[in-house]
């Protein structure tokens, strides 16, 4: 069925889920407990697998049993890898001779998003020791992969039997294993991590180009609310400021502000900002702050942010927020930042 869906609809997400979904069921599966009792039928269904994965499965084999041995794991040639790499290779230059577009535009970034989305599932099933995620819909759709730590305690046995054996002290998670980072979002105070994602942008002007498309789509979609807007102020605009970039851009009239607490961030933003901004280098306060039509607030923003939600002032707000929290009119920026825009106003 996985090949099936891929020859169907060959775009990025299809073959990067697809990659990060079958190597932790299908894959998985077939390292730990070969399908097939003939020898040759199994090599014959590895090739396959290194086929609709782009990894050749010999190496994800030898590696992920160097993992459940706790020895670091080494390249080493064999026949079955030279195959697998052969027919990878034979299958890739046919694609660049058929559809170089697909190959660049679709397989290689979905090849890319499949292998970092394997990378921040394997790491976040061992970031504090082998845990376990019972949640039912994700162990149906993965094949019980959830029960982690019973896996790690019986390998060999069969998928299906694992919750037989729940592990009655087992460090457990209410998140499947590809999104436990939400766990360190919700322990750790939200600004630490988002400034160094800020920081590691400043060091990418790819980074820094798709950023900005990615909002700029979300604000023109707000702009009708925002028009009217004479002064603007934006909350934490300091590191990358991509808000006053943006809205310099779109509201090329508008008096535009950025209020940061962070004398350091500011320094790191005033070699971008545009002409014309207005920089307060002190702690957003709505009070001593007043008089303008707009207030821009970050995702990271320190303090109520229920509070930005209700009230009469400002007038108007332009809220950072996470995807699954639309409020008044909403633009998503991003699925993959699992981010979005709301400007609410009134009360």
């Amino acid at each position: 069925m996985h090949g099936a869906v891929l020859a169907a609809f060959p775009t990025a997400v299809v073959v990067g889920v697809g990659l990060w979904w079958c190597a932790n069921t299908v894959s998985h599966n077939f390292i730990h407990g070969p399908f097939f009792r003939a020898r040759w039928m199994n090599r014959v269904f590895s090739a396959y697998l290194s086929l609709l994965l782009g990894v050749p499965q010999t190496v994800w084999r030898e590696r992920h049993l160097a993992h459940h041995a706790g020895r670091p794991w080494r390249f080493q040639w064999s026949a079955p890898l030279a195959l697998e790499m052969g027919l990878l290779a034979g299958l890739w230059s046919l694609s660049l001779l058929a559809d170089a577009k697909l190959l660049l535009l679709a397989y290689i970034p979905g090849l890319a998003l499949g292998l970092a989305l394997c990378w921040l599932h394997g790491h976040f099933e061992h970031a504090r020791g082998t845990v376990s995620h019972y949640g039912s819909v994700y162990n149906v759709l993965f094949f019980n992969d959830g029960f982690h730590v019973e896996h790690h305690r019986r390998p060999g046995l069969h998928w299906s039997l694992l919750p037989r054996y729940i592990e009655p002290g087992a460090q457990r998670s209410r998140w499947p294993a590809v999104l436990r980072w939400l766990e360190r979002v919700r322990s750790s105070p939200r600004t630490a991590w988002l400034d160094q994602l800020e920081r590691t942008v400043l060091r990418s002007a790819l980074l820094q180009r798709a950023l900005l498309r990615a909002h700029e789509r979300a604000f023109r979609k707000l702009l009708p609310g925002l028009r009217h807007a004479r002064r603007i102020a934006i909350v934490g605009g300091g590191l990358f400021p991509r808000s006053a970039l943006i809205l310099r851009r779109l509201l090329p009239e508008t008096r535009l502000t950025v209020i940061d607490v962070s004398r350091e961030s500011l320094d790191q933003a005033m070699p971008l900002l545009p002409q014309g901004v207005e920089i307060v280098n002190e702690a957003y306060d709505p009070e001593a702050h007043g008089g303008y039509d707009v207030v821009v607030f970050p995702l990271a923003f320190r303090g109520d942010r229920a509070s930005l939600y209700r009230g009469e002032r400002p007038a108007a707000r332009v809220v950072h927020d996470w995807i699954w929290r639309p409020r008044g009119s909403s633009a998503i920026v991003s699925c993959f930042l699992l981010k979005r825009l709301n400007l609410v106003t009134g009360a």
